[in-house]
């Protein structure tokens, strides 16, 4: 009984019911015009007159929307198990659950589970798209099934990790970095079993190899093995959130001796700098004690990095594919986590009721902005730094060149300012904190994961990449528009919609020289789509800094 009245107080009443309906629908949107635009690349660039082709072209079709599915389910479950505890720290209202008649496992389970509900949703619409792709043949049912169970069982595994790390960690930053390295820790631990130990050693750990199996005629190998890991992740999970849950969560105060108290009470007045935003940011502990933990769990994601990336440099001849999969799960691990601490920085202060006392202080919008943006670069500065160290350490092992290497680190440099200008607009533009770092790292997400899709459709289907702009239409005028609804929720400007139209088609201009081997080209488009996209967001939250923050409103 009390564990239903958890899960129906997450997923909630008839207001949010209407969003899910949305976001189901924009889902199955996205893939049917994924599908659509695969079959007019393939017919624009190949012939396709027998029952053989079209069923090579439904087994490369699943071969792309599998991963695709996956990525976003895993960080969709992971998110949302994160931010439903989180929110609950910051309102305060965490201890009042504690204080009432819910056992722990009720309070754990039924917070898991109501965040899931927007997943299996999510999954369930899914089913009649992947359905389609199955009728062009190459695709059995019995394929279909383990393709969206081992979805469903890393998603699920994802949460139950982000949910425990959030009833452990004080702060929402802390939760959503310190699961995103552990998801990424997962994959890495797959793909180091896949080296050492053989390709099914990997498919039963690795999730991304795992999707793979079982599109496999014989992917029944590996199913068991997999769904028996996920189950040790969420058994486990699971069980320590429990057992820990009041330790971890009782209140501060209570646990603090009165020596502690009288020595901060006569603690001495320390100086504050010109920008006080900029000194709390960086001098005093606004993003939790344990942000030495994070700082950590980087450096132990960038020493595994370079471990894969020497040990490929010793090859023959190194693989890209284990180079990128070295590289890449850091890089946009610091993308994301960049994001949630620009976001959180904006959303923790509203929750808290810490942003009305600044928005009445006398602080100017530049101190306000530059003081948050330099301050979430300073504090994150390992998650910054540490990727553009790969690029160093690409260069000197001999896998790319010096002129690469810059290109590489100048063009990693400008996405991190870009997502941490993304967060801090998107923190400021809606008021309500889970919508706020949906947005912001579902943005990050679109426009990374769609790259990497739109790179897998181009590769399988086609070799002249002229002919394939025109079927990339929809889905770049799809994201332009999507971009704009996101983007300009509370102040739309002519610079923000530009910014929204080019940053899609731009990137489809980054990704064909990118396959051709245009590594200048690649740079060159990326600083001119991403600094322009993060100048548009930028002034705004400075010029407009009294609307976005309804300042103007509290002092009438």
């Amino acid at each position: 009984m009390l564990l239903g009245a958890v899960f129906e107080r997450e997923v909630g009443c008839a207001p949010r019911a209407r969003g899910w309906f949305v976001a189901r629908a924009v889902y199955c949107g996205a893939l049917l015009a994924i599908i659509a635009t695969c079959w007019l690349v393939v017919t624009g660039t190949q012939s396709v007159a027998t029952a053989g082709d079209t069923a090579r072209f439904g087994a490369t079709l699943l071969r792309i929307l599998a991963p695709l599915q996956l990525s976003l389910a895993v960080l969709a479950a992971a998110l949302a198990g994160a931010v439903a505890v989180s929110a609950e720290k910051d309102r305060r209202t965490l201890e009042l659950l504690l204080v009432s008649r819910l056992t722990d496992r009720e309070l754990v389970l039924g917070k898991l589970a109501g965040s899931l509900v927007r997943v299996v949703l999510l999954l369930v619409a899914a089913v009649p798209m992947f359905a389609i792709a199955a009728l062009f043949g190459g695709v059995t049912v019995p394929q279909l099934a383990r393709l969206f169970v081992v979805t469903m069982a890393a998603a699920l595994a994802a949460a139950s990790i982000a949910t425990a790390v959030a009833f452990w960690k004080d702060t929402t930053f802390q939760t959503l970095a310190i699961t995103l390295f552990l998801l990424a820790t997962w994959v890495a631990v797959g793909e180091t079993l896949a080296a050492t130990r053989g390709p099914l050693a990997g498919a039963a750990v690795s999730p991304a190899r795992a999707v793979f199996a079982a599109l496999a005629p014989e992917g029944g190998r590996t199913l068991v093995p997999f769904l028996a890991v996920c189950a040790a992740l969420i058994g486990g999970a699971n069980a320590v959130a429990v057992a820990c849950l009041r330790r971890w969560n009782v209140a501060r105060e209570a646990r603090r001796p009165a020596s502690a108290e009288q020595a901060a009470a006569f603690r001495p007045a320390r100086k504050v700098w010109s920008n006080p935003i900029l000194w709390r940011e960086i001098c005093t502990r606004a993003y939790g004690r344990m942000i030495i933990l994070v700082r950590l769990a980087w450096l132990a994601l960038f020493a595994v990095a370079v471990v894969g990336i020497v040990r490929e440099a010793a090859a023959a001849r190194p693989d890209r594919f284990a180079v990128a999969m070295a590289v890449v799960p850091m890089a946009l691990a610091s993308l994301v986590a960049v994001a949630a601490l620009a976001v959180t920085s904006i959303t923790t202060e509203r929750d808290r009721g810490a942003l009305d006392l600044l928005l009445v202080s006398d602080l100017e919008p530049a101190e306000f902005v530059w003081g948050k943006l330099l301050g979430v670069l300073v504090v994150a500065r390992e998650i910054v730094l540490l990727p553009l160290f790969l690029c160093v350490v690409l260069v000197a092992t001999g896998i790319t060149t010096v002129e690469n290497g810059i290109y590489l680190a100048v063009g990693m440099a400008a996405l991190l300012f870009f997502a941490a200008v993304l967060g801090f607009h998107v923190g400021l533009s809606y008021a309500a904190s889970r919508q706020a770092i949906a947005v912001a790292l579902g943005t990050v997400a679109f426009l990374f994961i769609g790259v990497a899709t739109a790179m897998r459709i181009m590769v399988a289907f086609g070799s002249s990449f002229e002919l394939q702009l025109a079927p990339f239409l929809a889905v770049i005028v799809g994201g332009a528009v999507g971009l704009y609804a996101a983007l300009s929720a509370r102040n739309p400007s002519p610079a923000i919609a530009w910014a929204s139209a080019l940053l899609p088609a731009l990137t489809f201009v980054a990704i064909t020289g990118f396959l051709q081997g245009n590594s200048l080209q690649v740079l060159l488009v990326v600083l001119v789509a991403y600094g322009f996209a993060t100048t548009a967001l930028l002034v705004p939250a400075i010029g407009a800094f009294d609307l976005l923050t309804g300042r103007t409103t509290a002092a009438d």
